[in-house]
């Protein structure tokens, strides 16, 4: 059983005391995966608003197991309901089964283990494998160790969200359908509800607005494809986490947001500061059959930008509705709404 010191770090969003986490956490490892279900080196690793993280091994019918277990946190205050339900998000049943129909179309992406039932005492989450590797995007940017997966991960990116896109819709129902001009939509409401109005994020509102692409494809994307969200090895891509923005939308949506500047931690290279963009369009057209449109990249990836900084005003301003407490860490997000803003105006003038 993991101790107490072990799972200190993580207490703060467990249900009960630290013993009666961990005994509960046993018991449902034991019941979905196999008895004993004993822990080891349980630990918390990220904490938030509507997700909580845990690490951990457990022994499963004599085998020692890498697990995670994400959990939605509860208690997390909601949102008011001129702004709810505009973007996608998805129940943590939801995203298990987006996963699952992932695996099945050959992306990598975790395997889910098991659903919390409410039998479990945990809330609503899921166990999935856990899959060793880094997704600080710094360190995978800089460290020598990571050099040949930098030149390799454009080319893998680009078969991998070709996999994505071939995920069968039918298998997830659920999914929000969303084209350009329904998100320009969405985001102009969130700017009208705080009522902050700034000439760059109006500019970019009706830049979008005038270009919205014209027959689009439609497919499953992942919604987030980006930096931070996949584990990378000394080999390149591992896996792709954090699913719970998948939506239905425009292919082309998940290649222009791996491009957004944000995400590039400071590399220079335009996707995700590890590559270039021919290597990217050239993979997703050898592994999907389709050809990339530049130009319509080149829309979601400005998109992006404006999103983004539309979403650090959302994290800005939310404490001001009771969506989240106050913090630092909030409006130092919400400071960033130049940085977004300032990589619109230079992309749409040439300057990547």
């Amino acid at each position: 059983m993991a101790t107490a010191d072990t799972i200190a770090h993580g207490a703060s969003a467990a249900p009960g005391d630290q013993d009666s986490f961990a005994s509960l956490l046993q018991a449902a490892v034991a019941r979905h995966l196999g008895a004993p279900g004993t822990l080891h080196d349980l630990q918390r690793l990220t904490g938030g608003a509507t997700k909580a993280t845990w690490s951990f091994d457990a022994e499963c019918g004599g085998t020692r197991m890498p697990l995670i277990m994400q959990t939605t946190n509860a208690g997390a205050a909601s949102i008011p309901p001129a702004i709810d339900g505009l973007t996608p998000h998805l129940t943590a049943e939801e995203d298990a089964q987006v996963m699952r129909a992932a695996e099945r179309a050959g992306v990598p992406a975790p395997h889910v283990h098991a659903l919390l039932e409410p039998a479990d005492g945990l809330g609503h989450g899921y166990i999935t494998g856990r899959v060793p590797g880094e997704t600080i995007g710094t360190r995978i940017l800089r460290e020598e160790r990571y050099a040949a997966a930098r030149g390799a991960m454009a080319s893998q990116c680009g078969t991998i969200l070709a996999a994505v896109h071939t995920i069968d819709a039918q298998e997830v129902p659920f999914l929000k359908d969303q084209d350009a001009a329904a998100q320009v939509a969405a985001y102009r409401t969130y700017v009208d509800h705080y009522r902050l109005r700034l000439p760059a994020v109006e500019m970019g509102l009706r830049w979008a607005a005038d270009r919205i692409p014209s027959r689009p494809r439609r497919a499953v994307l992942h919604g987030d494809f980006r930096m931070g969200n996949i584990i990378v090895g000394e080999e390149g891509v591992r896996c792709v986490l954090d699913w719970e923005i998948a939506q239905i939308g425009d292919p082309m949506q998940d290649l222009g947001w791996l491009c957004v500047k944000t995400w590039r931690f400071g590399g220079r290279n335009p996707v995700g500061g590890f590559g270039g963009r021919e290597d990217l369009f050239a993979a997703y057209e050898k592994a999907s059959g389709v050809t990339v449109d530049p130009a319509q990249v080149l829309f979601w990836e400005a998109f992006g930008d404006v999103k983004w900084a539309i979403m650090c005003l959302f994290k800005a301003m939310a404490f001001s509705d009771g969506t989240e407490p106050l913090s630092l860490e909030q409006a130092a997000i919400g400071r960033r709404i130049e940085e977004p803003l300032l990589d619109f105006l230079n992309l749409i003038e040439g300057r990547d």
